[in-house]
């Protein structure tokens, strides 16, 4: 374990009990025998009780610790005189919040989030991206030029097979970062929001392309020998069947998630992505596979699943991209087109806003065109 040199103090004086407040400072050890403490602010207990787990006072702290490992690390003897050429000779703090570290301050935050594994990943892999683009290091590089840089940095990034990013990717990467970037507003930490003074391009998404009951049911009903394929088609089913989510697929558990009404058995849960209350049926199909499983779902990783659909899509000839997310895309047109009230298809969804549930109205719409249009072509 390294050794540390620095650490928090309150109230080393004892001033609270007869003014009411004491002195927040940070100890710095320069030897066994002398220290130097930095005053940094005074504060009631109350006050003290909430800033002493601020992240204000975490940057303060990793700040003037950094600057005596640096002092270590290059040979410079720690002493009050040299340690005075870093910081301010009269004892009080010169080193700005801002100037502290960004990067560390969005890892502080990942880590401590409760979110469920694969969000923790993309943020993780952001946390990467921002650190590799190089130029916002500190909370005082969060500049609306650099956000600008940045856009420009994903734009020009390339995927392993040299196709540059598509919009929904560059847009989630920004997502995340704005997520941290407020996190840091909200606690004080920068003053601004520098993606206010910011135009990013928002391209448009690429159209949602779900399966045709026709297709679904060709996949359904496919005789497949390979056991791992079969799983991966099950589980498929079992999405578009209930319109759950890969993450909720995965956590699903009959015992605790579902009631029986009427000879129907609906799942009763609550997103994980959003925390949004779902209540949608299990349809037949969905219950086979439950049925199939002894009621306990295969677990497969959504790289794993989403590799072995393409695979699925070759051999059954399907001409559509098809991944995981798709059978929950597919669950929301086909009881569309089964003149389900479209409130009814945002509750068993868990959509928050029901205009998110219209897109797939939507596609609906355009897939009814497309059936027509060959009718018509047909009794020309």
């Amino acid at each position: 374990m390294k050794e540390r040199f620095c650490s928090v103090v309150f109230d080393r004086k004892k001033t609270l009990e007869k003014k009411g407040v004491g002195s927040v400072q940070i100890q710095i050890r320069l030897s066994h025998t002398v220290r130097k403490f930095v005053t940094v602010k005074s504060c009631t207990a109350m006050e003290w009780q909430k800033y002493s787990e601020s992240m204000e006072l975490k940057v303060l702290l990793r700040e003037y610790e950094e600057i005596c490992r640096s002092m270590h690390r290059y040979g410079e003897e720690l002493t009050m005189e040299n340690l005075n050429k870093h910081i301010n000779p009269e004892n009080e703090a010169v080193i700005d919040p801002k100037q502290g570290s960004f990067i560390d301050f969005m890892r502080d935050c990942i880590a401590q989030e409760q979110i469920d594994h694969d969000t923790r990943r993309q943020r993780l892999v952001s946390l990467r991206d921002v650190e590799a683009f190089g130029k916002i290091k500190t909370f005082a590089d969060l500049t609306p030029a650099n956000i600008t840089d940045y856009d420009l940095y994903l734009r020009a990034k390339r995927k392993p097979n040299g196709e540059p990013f598509g919009s929904a990717t560059i847009d989630n990467y920004h997502k995340r970062l704005h997520h941290y970037i407020m996190m840091a507003y909200q606690k004080e930490l920068i003053d601004r929001d520098p993606y206010l003074a910011v135009k990013i391009k928002r391209g448009r998404n690429k159209e949602r392309k779900p399966l045709l009951e026709q297709e679904l049911v060709l996949l359904r009903d496919a005789e497949i020998k390979d056991r791992y394929l079969q799983r991966v088609r099950d589980l498929f089913v079992f999405a578009a069947y209930t319109g759950l989510a890969y993450i909720d697929v995965m956590s699903f558990d009959f015992e605790t998630m579902t009631e029986k009404q009427d000879d129907i058995i609906y799942i009763d849960g609550k997103r994980t992505k959003t925390g949004s209350d779902f209540y949608t049926p299990i349809l037949p199909p969905a219950l086979a596979v439950l049925e199939k499983y002894n009621y306990e779902l295969p677990r497969i990783s959504n790289q794993k699943l989403n590799m072995y659909l393409h695979v699925l899509e070759k051999q059954l000839g399907i001409k559509k991209n098809i991944s995981f997310h798709v059978a929950r895309h597919t669950f929301a047109t086909v009881v569309l087109s089964y003149n389900v009230p479209i409130d009814k298809v945002a509750r068993m969804l868990g959509h928050k806003n029901i205009k998110t549930t219209q897109i797939y109205a939507k596609i609906l719409k355009s897939s009814v065109q497309d059936q027509a249009s060959r009718l018509v072509k047909m009794m020309m």
